[in-house]
């Protein structure tokens, strides 16, 4: 997640392809409490503070103990590897970024966490394919927990939603959403909102599935 301006998005390094391994993230709780993971530092990418990613995993405590997580949006890995260490059975980031997925990668070795993934594609592409069902990396079990934080003012959220809506995800499954709070962006009817914060010209919302 970030909480400053979104016009340079994590996911423009993509486009530059600058970054040095220089930042850590940490691990809150759980399973790798306090293990410090390096991420890419470079322009556009922010990873969650500590104090926005603690109010998010309050929301989501009662429903992470095997949960089936779905990144879209990974750039640092913050939100998924902290899902991964509070009980996820499995976890997947997708991260268009090649330096920054390589980064996740490497972090995966440091933890030997065998049940994450790490996917170096644009989330679009990733659900249309998962749709056609022709690529041997991707499975049919449905997401119980989905993190969408993309690049803003591109309207990846509704265009995310609008695929996840098409049967991958499992029934009650919960979405985080972060987006621009200006946004004008269409949330699925048949997700129910949970709760919602704003933060200077981000807002960000938990909501929950209906099939």
């Amino acid at each position: 997640m970030k909480h400053a301006k979104k016009q340079v998005t994590k996911n423009s390094l993509s486009r530059s392809g600058q970054g040095t391994p220089a930042g850590k993230i940490r691990i809150i709780s759980g399973k790798y409490r306090g293990r410090k993971l390096p991420v890419l530092m470079a322009e556009g990418l922010r990873p969650t503070t500590d104090r926005v990613k603690e109010t998010v995993f309050n929301w989501l405590m009662p429903y992470l103990h095997d949960a089936n997580c779905l990144d879209c949006f990974a750039g640092s890995g913050s939100l998924g590897f902290e899902a991964l260490s509070r009980g996820a059975s499995e976890v997947t980031l997708i991260e268009l970024n090649r330096t920054a997925a390589k980064q996740l990668s490497a972090n995966k070795e440091l933890l030997k966490a065998e049940n994450l993934n790490v996917i170096n594609s644009d989330a679009l592409s990733f659900l249309k394919e998962k749709q056609t069902a022709t690529s041997s990396i991707i499975d049919a079990k449905p997401y119980d927990l989905v993190f969408i934080d993309p690049p803003f003012r591109k309207q990846l959220v509704e265009q995310t939603a609008l695929l996840l809506n098409q049967t991958y995800l499992a029934d009650q499954a919960l979405i985080y959403v972060e987006m621009e709070s200006e946004s004008s962006q269409v949330i699925p009817a048949n997700w129910q909102l949970l709760k919602e914060k704003v933060a200077g010209q981000v807002i960000y919302q938990l909501y929950q599935y209906q099939a």
